[in-house]
Order: C-alpha cells, then sequence, then structure tokens
C-alpha cells in the first residue's frame, strides 16, 4: 500500500500561501478594497456573501513574513475588523499544482 501523500499531486509553492477572511466596517468596504489591492502579498482578492466580506489569497516567503504584513499591513487598515486564517499546505486541484 503506497503512502497517503502519493494520492496527490505536489503543491508548486515557492512561497508561503495563506487564505485570509476578513471582517469589515461596512462602511469602509470600498477602502479596505483599495487598501488591500495595493500590496503586492496580496495574490487574489474576493468580495464574498456569509460570516466574511473579504478573503484575500495571501503569500509570503515565511510564516514571520506573513505574520509580520497581517499584523502591520492588514489589521491596520481602517475599517478592518477581524481575520480569521488559514494557510494552504496543499492544492490538489487548482492553478498552482502540479499535473
Amino acid at each position: 500500500m503506497g503512502s497517503k501523500d502519493a494520492q496527490y499531486p505536489r503543491l508548486i509553492l515557492s512561497r508561503l500561501l495563506v487564505f485570509v477572511n476578513i471582517f469589515v466596517e461596512s462602511s469602509t468596504l470600498g477602502d479596505v478594497i483599495r487598501a488591500l489591492s495595493q500590496f503586492s502579498n496580496v495574490e487574489e482578492l474576493y468580495e464574498v456573501t456569509g460570516e466574511y466580506d473579504l478573503v484575500a489569497l495571501v503569500s509570503a516567503e515565511s510564516i514571520e513574513e506573513f505574520r509580520d504584513f497581517l499584523k502591520y499591513k492588514i489589521l491596520k487598515i481602517k475599517g478592518v475588523r477581524s481575520t480569521v486564517t488559514s494557510v494552504v499546505f496543499n492544492a490538489p486541484k487548482g492553478p498552482r499544482n502540479w499535473p
């Protein structure tokens, strides 16, 4: 029997990827979107329905770089109330995996 990891394609990650779910004061949503869009670490940004207001896919060289980006950039934007993060371990399907 093969290893569990053999079931999934290998993820091509030269950088750490993190989904950041963001709660925003509704009156500042446009300003928050504009501010987040300026950061090169923000690879993708989505306005969503449900529990969160925005979901950003953020890249960083290391967990320390991500921590600082979250703490000193994202959380300093006026109107950002709080965040919930999910670090990407693997991408069995998507643009960042090997065939």
